[in-house]
């Protein structure tokens, strides 16, 4: 019995997804529920389950597809229906790699030739003449095909031109350049060392849908805002103080660290609540004015930053703000993280410092108008009551929506910001 492979339900505001690659060839047995593809969105990685046991059939679709909700894309032979595993046609198209990598005349995974078959007729000449193994030389040319020169290296390499017998003498190495520079795959225009032909060459990789999709919203946001940057610096003195002295019976308490990521959040919601502009949103000749504050927090993955959002986070204490984030961080790298949780969000932090930053000017993240960007804590010689002392000290700029925050209202925020930090027990007093 035939089982039909299909799209599973995307997200609502998700209208198709592309094949980002298969993890199985037709005639490889599958158990239910097991990952079969990967299909990307512009957010987040959705896996394709085997809906039942059997056998892979027909693949319906290649590696970099773009599929929608519902489509087929493979049939599964039920076990015990007289399926029977076999291993795949050679003729079998190779599903594309994750991140649609563009590879004319792609060898295999690792970018060799597999087959003489495969090789240019000069090259396959002197790999025969030689008795070489094509799979053992590494091939320069384009989609890792094997050139003359390769060839040519390999045997230095062997020694076999010091051994004598069927060595190489210097013309054989012209023309083996020459032939190199007519061949399609070859990217020098003239003779050149292995080394050298292989630095020159270029390699192409179709963006990423979520690649694609940060390079839409980035530009949208230069086009359609008028952003402005400003900044502060703070004294983190005392948060360091509070972590030294608390860090551990907090980490016994709530199962979690004790980080800095949580007193910035409650630090940027009391600065929300003081100046509500910067926590509202531009829609046509409308501000609109969020009476929530869903916190954005930047997160970098393999596949390209991503931002969840901390829901309610006026309401969250710091544990549960850092328990969040630390799951956050857990589905990010997995590759598990919902639409939900990387869907609105009224304001966004993000820390540059934890890849040595010292300072930057984030963009912002549409529709908000404000986000804040953390940067690296450096001890720097401050003067403080006319006396000059050591003190971790980090730079904070915030980037803000000039059509509806002033400049005064920004400044002003970002001030709010740095008390609290440099105060954590204004977050008790609520002053």
């Amino acid at each position: 019995m035939s089982i039909e492979v299909k799209v599973p339900r995307l997200p609502e505001s998700v209208a198709d997804a592309t094949l980002v690659t298969w993890h199985k060839n037709p005639g490889d047995r599958v158990a239910r529920d097991e990952n079969l593809a990967d299909l990307e969105t512009d957010k987040v990685v959705l896996e394709v389950p085997a809906p039942a046991a059997g056998v892979l059939g027909e693949l319906k679709v290649k590696g970099g597809t773009t599929v929608t909700s519902g489509q087929l894309l493979a049939v599964i032979q039920e076990s015990g229906a007289g399926a029977e595993a076999k291993p795949s046609p050679a003729s079998e198209p190779e599903a594309a790699p994750a991140g649609g990598a563009v590879a004319a005349g792609r060898e295999g995974g690792n970018g060799e030739a597999s087959s003489s078959g495969r090789l240019s007729p000069a090259v396959r000449r002197l790999v025969q003449e030689h008795e070489l193994d094509p799979a053992s030389i590494s091939g320069s040319g384009r989609g890792g095909r094997i050139l003359k020169s390769d060839v040519l290296a390999a045997l230095e390499e062997d020694g076999r031109e010091q051994a004598g017998g069927a060595g190489l003498n210097g013309d054989e190495h012209a023309r083996a350049a020459d032939d190199d520079a007519d061949d399609s795959t070859a990217i020098a225009l003239a003779p050149v060392m292995p080394a050298q032909e292989a630095a020159r060459q270029d390699r192409r990789e179709r963006m990423s849908r979520l690649r694609a999709r940060i390079a839409e919203r980035m530009v949208e946001a230069q086009q359609n805002a008028a952003m402005l940057s400003t900044f502060n610096e703070v004294d983190l003195s005392e948060v360091m103080a509070l972590r030294r002295s608390y860090g551990e019976s907090f980490e016994k308490k709530h199962g979690v660290r004790l980080g800095f990521m949580g007193f910035f959040v409650q630090a940027v919601v009391e600065g929300l609540r003081r100046f509500p502009v910067l926590n509202a949103s531009v829609e046509g000749d409308e501000i609109v004015y969020h009476e929530y504050h869903d916190i954005g927090i930047a997160v970098s993955t393999e596949r390209g930053l991503i931002v969840p959002v901390l829901r309610d986070a006026d309401q969250l204490g710091l544990a549960e703000v850092e328990q969040t984030i630390t799951e956050f961080g857990q589905k990010a790298r997995a590759g598990s993280i919902s639409m939900d949780e990387l869907t609105g969000g009224t304001f966004t932090i993000t820390n540059g410092g934890i890849f040595g930053s010292m300072l930057s000017t984030p963009i912002l993240n549409p529709p908000q108008s404000g986000i804040l960007g953390m940067h690296r804590i450096q001890e720097r010689p401050v003067v403080v009551d006319s006396q000059i002392v050591i003190r971790p000290m980090m730079y904070l700029a915030l980037t803000y929506d000039h059509r509806i925050v002033d400049g005064r209202e920004a400044v002003q925020f970002l001030v709010a910001v740095r008390e609290v930090l440099e105060d954590p027990r204004r977050l008790l007093l609520q002053v």
